[in-house]
């Protein structure tokens, strides 16, 4: 009841824990508070929070035009709703090196339990999109090092993403993670890589946990649970899956009342008012009204 029980701190030390564990972490994307807890009580490790998902919410393009004061504010939003660590898409860190720190504070203040920033030229475009640019390395090391160095919890994971595979190849993807897992960084995210192949090329690069993107209609294979465990994947990510399920359903059903003119045959397809019920806990606020907020006003004493 009223969000999570457990603590940011709590759920930082969930989350190092699960990366050191060396079981498949997979967090799906949540668009809302709502599908938070869904991905809770679907028993997932975790949830991400795409920076794709909020541009596409706010009706924009992912190509760097929302702030930090909009993507930590839903950031903080979806993380309280669940008791499971969560990662957010911090984009290049909303500027310079400064910029990259300041995020850090401000997403672990909110309750974060960790972020990833990546080495596209600012502004960025999504990664499984052509003619992307990165920055040089040196760059993209400061970034990281004054990320790392604005923590204050040592738990909070700060993740390096490089989109370097399409502009410079796997090797440079390499060199670029080992640089970076220097620089302190506690993951490494290879985006758009092709196939298990080169997710376990990079795996055997680098000394910290990888992720692999699963997102639909890009650049690399879906590859299934076990094919990410054996390419040595430690976090999977599906970061536009539910909102692509919503917005066709919403599609679907929006063209039938348009077409029909009534809702009437599209009650089956929905969740139900009373699942939407349990799934908000919504007897548990009963019970607290019953049992703290019980008292009654007496009549008012007309002779005063």
């Amino acid at each position: 009841m009223l969000h999570a029980t457990a603590t940011a701190r709590d759920k930082r030390k969930t989350f190092r824990a699960a990366l050191a564990s060396g079981q498949l972490l997979r967090f799906p994307g949540a668009f809302s508070p709502l599908v938070a807890m869904l991905i809770e009580e679907l028993g997932f490790d975790g949830v991400y929070i795409s920076g794709a998902v909020l541009s596409a919410d706010l009706g924009l393009p992912d190509i760097g035009l929302t702030t930090l004061t909009e993507v930590s504010r839903r950031g903080h939003e979806i993380a309280r709703a669940t008791n499971l660590p969560a990662l957010i898409d911090a984009d290049t860190g909303f500027g310079e090196p400064m910029n990259a720190a300041r995020t850090v504070r401000v997403l672990e203040d909110l309750g974060l339990a960790g972020c990833h920033i990546e080495d596209q030229v600012n502004p960025k475009r999504c990664g499984h999109l052509d003619n992307k640019a990165v920055v040089p390395v040196g760059d993209m090391v400061q970034r990281i090092r004054a990320a790392v160095s604005a923590r204050r919890d040592p738990d909070f994971v700060v993740c390096a993403r490089t989109d370097a595979r399409a502009v410079e190849g796997l090797d440079a993807v390499i060199a670029r993670a080992r640089a970076y897992v220097e620089a302190g960084a506690d993951m490494i995210f290879p985006e758009a890589l092709p196939d298990a192949g080169e997710f376990a090329a990079v795996h055997k690069a680098v000394s910290v946990p990888i992720l692999a993107n699963m997102t639909e209609f890009g650049k690399s294979e879906l590859l299934d649970a076990r094919t990410l465990r054996e390419a040595g994947v430690a976090m999977a990510i599906y970061p536009v899956t539910a909102l692509r399920l919503a917005m066709g359903a919403v599609e679907e059903g929006l063209a039938v009342i348009r077409d029909a003119g009534t809702n009437a045959g599209l009650t089956s397809r929905m969740q139900t008012r009373q699942r939407l019920y349990d799934l908000l806990g919504y007897e548990d606020y009963n019970v607290f009204d019953k049992s703290i907020y019980n008292f009654t006003l007496e009549p008012p004493d007309r002779k005063k």
